[in-house]
C-alpha cells in the first residue's frame, strides 16, 4: 500500500469566481510545491479546462482527476469525478444542455476563461456558469454513472450550496457513500443533528479559488502500489466504505 496525499476540489479560472492566476499550469506547480499527489479540478458546471491540466500534469508525478462542480436544481453543490478526460467532457457537454440560457456577466461575475496547456487562453464560456442545472440531487449521481463517474456532496459544512442547509438532511436515496468537508474537525458537531455522515466516507478538501488555498499534504488515502491512473482511482473512491 500507498500513502496518496490528495485535493479533491479545486477551481480554475473558468469557474467565474476563480482567481484569474488559476491557469492549469499554476494549478499544477502549486499542487506539487505543496506536496500534494492527487488533484481534481473541479470548475462550475462544467469539465473544459480539464484537457488543459491534464496536459500540464504530464510528465510529473501529479495524478489528475478530471471533474467538475455540479450544481443541481435544488443550488446543492456536488463534487463529480471521471475516470478520463473524454467522459468528463461528454458529461460536461450533456450538462451544459441542462443550464438556463443566462449570459455571464464579467463585470458582476468574472471571466470564464478556458486555457491551453501553455496557460494561453483561447476561449471564455459565454453562460454563466453559477446557476443550477436541470438535474435533482437524486437523479444526479445515476446520471455520473452512466459516464463511470463517481459523486460526492460538496462542502455540507458550508451555510450555502450545501445539501444538508437545502433539504436538512443527506436522504438514502441519493445512494452517496461520501461527503466533503472543508473542516473535518467539524464532524463531531454534525454528527449530533445529522448522524447519517457517520455512515459516509468523510473528505477533506480545499474548494480553492485561489493558489495559496490549494490543500497543504494533510489528507491522505491508502491506496494499493499499483494504482497509477485516474481510472484506478474512481474505481478505489466506489469501493470505499466506513
Amino acid at each position: 500500500m500507498k500513502r496518496l496525499y490528495y485535493d479533491l476540489h479545486i477551481h480554475s479560472c473558468l469557474s467565474p469566481c476563480g482567481d484569474m492566476d488559476m491557469t492549469p499550469c499554476n494549478i499544477v506547480g502549486m499542487a506539487r510545491l505543496n506536496g500534494l499527489d492527487v488533484i481534481a479540478v473541479c470548475d462550475h458546471n462544467t469539465a473544459e479546462n480539464c484537457p488543459a491540466v491534464q496536459a500540464a500534469a504530464e510528465g510529473t508525478h501529479l495524478l489528475f482527476i478530471p471533474g467538475c462542480e455540479v450544481c443541481t436544481e435544488e443550488e446543492i453543490h456536488v463534487v463529480c469525478l471521471f475516470p478520463d478526460v473524454d467522459a468528463a467532457l461528454r458529461f460536461s457537454r450533456m450538462l451544459h444542455e441542462k443550464l438556463p440560457p443566462i449570459c455571464n456577466d464579467e463585470r458582476a461575475f468574472g471571466r470564464q476563461s478556458i486555457f491551453d496547456s501553455q496557460d494561453q487562453e483561447i476561449g471564455t464560456e459565454p453562460l454563466l456558469l453559477l446557476t443550477g442545472a436541470a438535474l435533482s440531487v437524486d437523479e444526479l449521481p445515476a446520471v455520473v454513472a452512466q459516464y463511470g463517474g463517481f459523486c460526492f456532496p460538496a462542502h455540507v459544512d458550508r451555510d450555502s450550496f450545501s445539501i444538508l442547509v437545502s433539504l436538512g438532511v443527506i436522504p438514502d436515496s441519493c445512494g452517496f457513500t461520501m461527503a466533503e468537508l472543508r473542516d473535518k474537525s467539524r464532524l463531531p458537531q454534525l454528527l449530533t443533528t445529522n448522524p447519517e455522515l457517520g455512515d459516509k466516507v468523510i473528505v477533506q478538501n480545499s474548494d480553492a479559488h485561489y493558489l495559496q488555498d490549494i490543500a497543504e499534504p494533510e489528507q491522505f488515502f491508502e491506496v494499493p502500489d499499483d494504482l497509477t491512473t485516474a481510472g484506478q482511482f474512481i474505481a478505489f473512491l466506489k469501493g470505499l466504505r466506513v
